[in-house]
């Protein structure tokens, strides 16, 4: 099977509906001054394409950013984003139109959301309990010619051999599937426990001893650290499915056993993880609300996968040949977490172009957390825990990713439909550019200076959080890289011409 880590290592069926096009980024001094609102500057720029409604508004040190969502009649149109920054002297500096061409839109609406729900489950054939029920929700989905009134139709099942997380598009007159992909999303709420707050000890999956917070309620302590965010909180799945499974309990706040390995890697992992992106980024847990950081460790027997499921990380143990616990990697763990960012940020679908650069994003930043609050910094994924018994075996690499059969030039990406489009195998192209990019080199007879892993963090974060919507391509991630140089360190700067390089270097225009 194909090498993977991701919001689920198997990757579902699909079918194939392109957004066509990169979304457009246009950046100068695309206005005059203005004492108006950001959101209005914003909207009256992209007016002629249709109705915006304003979902978000942040700000930071280059301008104040704002999100639309693109609507017909109030309804959502899917991938509809525009993002625009605009300055202190209220000019829009910055805009990235991803606004959908609304072709033939067939207005007949013959489904409600019940019977959506109703064709979903029995398109999925789950027979169980679902652990989030399925929610539809009415949108306008564009498809090339066309365009439907459909359910965005979402379900996550964890009691099955693998755990799932579908999306169908349920055309809203014929009950037709216009689009589908697994991606697991959210779960419940945190258990947790009242008492005062201790550090523990222990031995972690790779054999170190580590140090960490803990809650001591009545006799016991517990793997819960309130220091952080909303918390974070380590469970023991016990080898069964059934999740979250049981707030880890200790009688001595003494970690040592083996048993115990799993979760003191989860524990610790996700806590430097959250301090990864509060002191590089300064976001606060993956929603930038503090939401509590949830593990959940000895998921199921010998299961050689992890996943996040929008309110934890589920880790397996791994059979002790593929993979060993899979919580023991930091990479592994930033990586599962940075799907959940993407997630709050971005959005990008898991699907072709957009889902490679998902998971490549994954990687990146998990990459850069290793290197920013972890101990062994290299260019490899999963190295840790995957083929215990292999010296120098990996699942992926940033810097050759050829050695592990995934493609390092766009002129060789996978344009089959396996992998979700290749969501997986294409996330070798923009590992590679963002390698270049942080630490230089030669590929495809380009040269590229590099400008630190750091500094590639900060370029690649600000595009992810700024710049990219839930259906940019391999053409719009190099825009926002590129813009994204230019915001951190001026637009004539190293940094900036470094980013462009590195597309060039993958064949990425």
């Amino acid at each position: 099977m194909k090498k993977a880590l991701s919001t689920s290592l198997i990757a579902g069926a699909l079918l194939v509906p392109q957004f066509a096009g990169a979304a457009g980024l246009e950046s100068g001094t695309l206005t005059t001054p203005s004492e108006r609102s950001a959101s209005t500057i914003v909207k009256d720029y992209v007016k002629a394409k249709g109705e915006f409604k304003t979902i978000q508004t942040t700000k930071d040190k280059v301008g104040q950013i704002v999100k639309l969502q693109q609507t017909v009649d109030g309804v959502p149109v899917f991938g509809g984003i525009v993002v625009g920054v605009v300055d202190e002297s209220g000019q829009l500096k910055t805009v990235v139109d991803d606004a959908k061409s609304i072709k033939g839109l067939h207005k007949s609406i013959k489904l409600n959301e019940n019977k959506a729900v109703a064709r979903y489950k029995a398109l999925v054939g789950h027979k169980g309990a679902y652990e989030i029920e399925p929610e539809a929700k009415l949108v306008v989905y564009p498809n090339g010619e066309t365009s439907s009134y459909a359910y965005q139709v979402t379900g996550t099942i964890l009691d099955a051999e693998e755990p799932s997380r579908w999306t169908y598009f349920i055309d809203a007159a014929s009950g037709e599937v216009l689009n589908k992909f697994d991606q697991l999303a959210h779960a419940r709420t945190t258990n947790s426990v009242t008492g005062t707050t201790y550090t523990g000890t222990g031995i972690d999956v790779l054999g170190y001893s580590q140090t960490f917070k803990t809650t001591k309620s009545g006799s016991y302590y517990y793997l819960q650290d309130v220091t952080r965010g909303n918390g974070i909180y380590t469970y023991d799945a016990k080898n069964r499915t059934r999740l979250p499974g049981s707030l880890w309990a200790d009688v001595d706040n003494v970690f040592n056993s083996t048993y115990d390995r799993a979760a003191v890697s989860a524990h610790v992992n996700a806590a430097k993880t959250y301090d990864f992106y509060k002191n590089n980024f300064g976001r606060d847990s993956y929603d930038n609300a503090g939401a509590a950081l949830n593990s959940t460790v000895h998921y199921s027997r010998s299961y050689n996968n992890a996943f996040w499921d929008g309110s934890k990380m589920v880790y397996g143990d791994g059979d002790g040949q593929t993979f060993t616990y899979l919580s023991g990697g930091l990479d592994v763990v930033a990586h599962e977490l940075s799907h959940a960012v993407t997630e709050y940020t971005a959005g990008l679908i898991y699907q072709n172009e957009s889902g490679a650069i998902n998971e490549a994003m994954s990687d990146i930043l998990g990459t850069v957390a290793e290197y920013s609050v972890g101990t062994d910094f290299d260019w490899l994924i999963g190295e840790d825990i995957y083929t215990p018994g292999v010296a120098g075996d990996a699942l992926r690499s940033m810097s050759d990713p050829a050695a592990f059969g995934d493609p390092d030039h766009y002129s060789v990406r996978y344009t089959g439909t396996q992998d979700n489009g290749g969501v997986h195998i294409n996330s070798g192209i923009v590992n590679k550019a963002a390698y270049l990019l942080g630490n230089g080199g030669t590929h495809y007879g380009v040269a590229v200076q590099g400008v630190g892993v750091l500094e590639m963090g900060d370029i690649y974060y600000r595009a992810l959080n700024v710049y990219l919507t839930p259906t940019s391509n391999f053409s719009s991630l190099r825009q926002a890289v590129v813009q994204s140089a230019k915001d951190l360190y001026g637009a004539t700067s190293p940094e900036a011409v470094a980013a462009a390089k590195s597309f060039d270097a993958v064949g990425v225009y």
